[in-house]
């Protein structure tokens, strides 16, 4: 009666403290420039060596910029940051992906395109969106720059085991509704708290229908909702994805590799403790109107009324509402935009890319909006290049710029300017988010791409 959580979790602990958290171990650490130098410098500090380099991928992702990659970087703490990483990891003999290498890109991008990822295994990174590998049936969750130190010294996580939390959405999508639009709206329904204490594992006939670059999408954002991580079970259509990739099992070490993820599955009479169900007809485009990713409604609606809430509510609701400039009962249709970023760990992915680039061709971008496509990674910027996405962009007034982070979290050149609307496919809405009081509509592509077209929000369907 083990649930997919379970099986993967109970595999990895190594010992139980008495009256204490459990010790974990980690298959899988991967590393960036942000939060690994405190990590390395206090290793080096307690002369403790880096007890599996062989375990630790990294790349340069958060800093980067996304246009002339092959120049210096301009900005002096992202360049240092940069070089460091590059120091670290070969003082350290850790694999590393930087600036020019044909496997860079955002961090949560690359692992399981190079087939890093993989079912029943147990992944960390010091980002919060490690939980995008759940959709491998992987234990994935982002941890601190101690804990980073931690993983670095013994491979091992101390930690309490959290609850068991399953999500089913079952039915038929309705048109043009797209992964994004269905974690947007469980995140309404069920709030940014709802998950706290949990992973969480996705399962019926949407979930199970989807492509893996979909499924990535879901569980990045299990983390919006407060879980610790989100999860979807291995099946065929995960197999065929991880076949071939780089360094994904092969030969005989694939077929025993894929007998064992055929058993992680959750048993049919698993224990969850709390289920909630949700019907795919219920579900349309997603758009948010607030400042967490909770705060979202479908782009035909209004936005919620202020009266409806509780007093405990409320003031966040309207502080909300005041910085992004709306008010309650407003409908979002045809309010202006300056701003359109289609990329970040959510939503950089080809079938992305593809999507836009089929919307926009023979369209044109409005004059009025200032658009960003960014590839995830290196691999995928080749891999449009080839399929002519980069062509059908530049004839409709669109650039595909080069792999990083870029306006998600505006820790790079990439920035929105103070009160402008910014339409993006990324994550997080929080204030000054992508730029210093800043405003992010988070949406699908396929509506981000239309309000690219017509500078401002619109219903598709």
């Amino acid at each position: 009666m083990r649930t997919l959580f379970d099986k993967v979790w109970d595999a990895h602990v190594v010992s139980q403290v008495e009256n204490g958290p459990q010790v974990v171990y980690i298959d899988k650490h991967l590393i960036h420039e942000v939060t690994s130098p405190q990590a390395f410098t206090e290793l080096e500090a307690r002369n403790i060596p880096i007890f599996r380099p062989d375990q630790i991928v990294a790349t340069a992702d958060h800093n980067v910029p996304t246009i002339n990659q092959d120049q210096p970087v301009r900005d002096p703490l992202s360049k240092q940051q940069l070089e460091q990483l590059a120091i670290n990891c070969e003082k350290n003999n850790i694999t590393f992906y930087g600036l020019g290498h044909p496997y860079q890109g955002i961090v949560h991008i690359i692992a399981p395109e190079l087939g890093v990822t993989q079912p029943g295994m147990s992944m960390v990174c010091g980002d919060s969106h490690t939980s995008t590998h759940g959709a491998f049936g992987a234990i994935a969750f982002g941890i601190g720059t101690s804990q980073v130190a931690q993983v670095f010294a013994s491979q091992c996580l101390l930690m309490n085991k959290p609850k068991s939390m399953r999500i089913k959405v079952n039915g038929k999508l309705n048109p043009n509704v797209q992964p994004k639009d269905v974690i947007l709206y469980i995140i309404s329904k069920v709030g940014t708290n709802a998950g706290t204490g949990y992973f969480c594992e996705y399962a019926g006939d949407v979930f199970e229908n989807m492509s893996m670059e979909g499924r990535m999408t879901v569980c990045n954002m299990s983390i919006e909702m407060g879980a610790r991580g989100g999860m979807i079970a291995p099946d065929e259509t995960t197999f065929a994805y991880l076949k071939d990739k780089p360094f994904a099992p092969k030969g005989e070490e694939w077929d025993q590799k894929v007998a064992y993820w055929k058993t992680l599955p959750s048993d049919a009479d698993a224990i969850f403790d709390v289920e909630i169900e949700f019907d795919a007809a219920d579900i349309y485009p997603m758009i948010t109107f607030g400042t967490n990713p909770g705060m979202g409604i479908s782009v035909k609606d209004i936005i919620p009324s202020k009266d409806s809430l509780s007093d405990n509510e409320k003031e966040s609701f309207e502080k909300a509402l005041k910085y992004m400039g709306f008010q309650d009962n407003q409908s979002i249709i045809n309010h202006p935009i300056d701003y359109v970023f289609i990329g970040s760990c959510t939503n950089a992915r080809i079938e992305d890319l593809r999507e836009v680039a089929n919307y926009v061709k023979g369209k044109q971008r409005n004059e009025n909006v200032t658009a960003w496509i960014v590839p995830g990674s290196k691999q995928v910027e080749k891999q449009a290049i080839e399929e002519g996405l980069d062509k059908i962009f530049e004839a409709s007034g669109f650039k595909l710029r080069e792999p990083g982070c870029s306006a998600c979290l505006a820790m790079n050149d990439d920035k929105v300017p103070e009160g402008k609307y910014c339409v993006s496919t990324s994550n997080r809405n929080f204030e000054g988010r992508q730029g210093p009081n800043s405003r992010t509509l988070l949406a699908s592509p396929l509506i981000a791409a239309a309000a690219a077209i017509h500078g401002k929000i619109v219903d598709i369907n």
